[in-house]
């Protein structure tokens, strides 16, 4: 793993200061600190974060035995499971504390380090300069106490760290410090950068939000199942315990795919920085994302048939490192075009009519479906796509493609047929599929060569370019 990523907390002004030098860098390389830096602790609210896992537990357990369970606790008196029930709150109470005593951060010269454990301890060790995003959440019981977690992208991780809790204004000042330090800000004036101005691009109606997730099928398709296959199952079995089982997980997918996805997606804005493309969006937890410059791998316009009449899109995307997916959860296409001109400079989406079909014997390897495969190749992009109720066309930058591989099994060679495979750093892969064995031949080297150039001149990828001088 390419640079070293581990946990620590920020936070300015928050109560709790303690003194500490500062160690080594784990895995990074880092030099170490010649002066002292002060380690601070989260939020004090933050112990009721964790002061609910003990309880957690034990209702686990009964949940795992609820027969054994109810037997046991019959035969308790009231005060034994008044005495249970107040260790039960102190254990928890006692635990959140702990955890959050023993948990400090610090920002040094070099990196972010957290240090947590009360038995076990840990130091992560955050890089700065490995820094690629630092995103705000808030759940909705943080909003009510004003408080809020950082997530923090790093490359060459999957993971994200985070920061939970601190106080609103404190979390924002460190995000702000953190992106102009990951800049190139030299750490005397990277507290002055402040935050970087944006500027709106894109805001999603929630009229428009909710229209296209009625419009979307896999709800619909989940509610029909929950409501069909229990049924079903009752006739045949007459157990309640299996069509409850059945039945809630189909409940949720679609609730999960409908009213979730609104709630999430609620309020979706788009603008632009010099730090990268912000995402603010959420109903009840709010968010408040970076999607870094440079780091997309490929972005993926997404078209279900429903939606075609009216020529809206959702964007998503692939980014190095990082686990935020979703660009634009429904736009009109030009919106949505203008905005991956923002994500991709210099490409364009290529229009349905610039995508040539696989030849007409792929239909013996994909019956009917194949009607969905179409690929072009721009100058800026490698564009595939697939499906046919549900599109999606795939757009890789030349300059993103790590590798490019040509599949083709003893069917497909039959037919003359095969898939070519490039592959991202984003540890994805996007398939032209079908084409002609010929020209699957040629396009393999010719996009390797376009490769190879794409990634001779391309610009570095650096945030803030022209502002930071470290």
């Amino acid at each position: 793993m390419s640079g070293a990523r581990e946990r620590e907390q920020d936070g300015a002004g928050t109560p709790g200061d303690v003194p500490a030098q500062s160690e080594t860098a784990a895995a990074g390389g880092a030099a170490p600190d010649s002066t002292e830096v002060r380690e601070r602790r989260l939020h004090p609210v933050t112990p009721l974060r964790r002061a609910w896992a003990p309880v957690a537990i034990l209702v686990g357990w009964a949940f795992h035995d609820p027969d054994g369970t109810q037997r046991r606790l019959s035969e308790l008196t009231a005060t034994t499971l008044a005495l249970g029930a107040t260790a039960v709150v102190v254990g928890g109470a006692l635990y959140g504390f702990l955890s959050w005593w023993f948990t400090h951060y610090a920002v040094t010269d070099t990196e972010l380090r957290i240090r947590t454990g009360l038995l076990f301890r840990r130091t992560a060790h955050i890089r700065l300069d490995r820094l690629q995003a630092v995103d705000m959440t808030q759940p909705l019981a943080a909003r009510l106490v004003g408080v809020t977690k950082l997530k923090l992208d790093v490359v060459g991780t999957e993971k994200k760290d985070e920061l939970a809790y601190l106080d609103e204004r404190h979390a924002a000042a460190l995000r702000a410090e953190l992106l102009a330090r990951a800049a190139g800000f030299a750490p005397e004036t990277a507290r002055e950068v402040g935050e970087a101005p944006a500027r709106n691009l894109l805001h999603v109606e929630p009229r428009m939000l909710a229209v296209s997730l009625l419009l979307t099928g896999a709800p619909w398709a989940l509610l029909v199942a929950a409501l069909v296959v229990p049924t079903v199952l009752w006739l045949i079995t007459h157990n309640a315990w299996t069509v409850i089982a059945t039945a809630l997980p189909m409940l949720g997918g679609a609730f999960a795919s409908s009213v979730g996805r609104f709630i999430a997606e609620y309020d979706w804005r788009v603008g632009e920085s010099p730090d990268g493309l912000r995402i603010d969006h959420g109903l009840l937890d709010k968010a408040h994302e970076t999607v870094p410059p440079g780091r997309v791998q490929t972005v993926h316009v997404v078209e279900p048939m429903l939606w075609r009449r009216l020529d809206w899109v959702r964007v998503e995307l692939d980014v190095a490192g990082s686990s935020n997916s979703v660009l634009v959860p429904v736009a009109p296409r030009a919106q949505a075009e203008s905005v991956i001109a923002r994500v991709l400079p210099g490409a364009r989406v290529p229009a349905a009519s610039e995508l040539s079909r696989p030849p007409k014997r792929a239909a013996w390897c994909v019956p009917v479906w194949w009607h969905g495969y179409g690929l072009t190749v721009t100058d800026a992009v490698f564009a595939a796509r697939h499906g046919l109720l549900r599109r999606r066309l795939s757009l890789v930058p030349h300059a993103k493609v790590q590798s490019v591989r040509l599949s083709q099994g003893a069917w497909k060679r039959f037919k003359d047929v095969a898939d070519v495979k490039v592959d991202t750093g984003a540890n994805k892969t996007v398939t032209a599929r079908l084409r002609a064995t010929q020209e699957a031949y040629e396009l393999l080297h010719a996009q390797a060569e376009r490769s190879r150039t794409g990634r001779r001149e391309a610009l570095p990828d650096r945030w803030m370019a022209g502002g930071a001088e470290g």
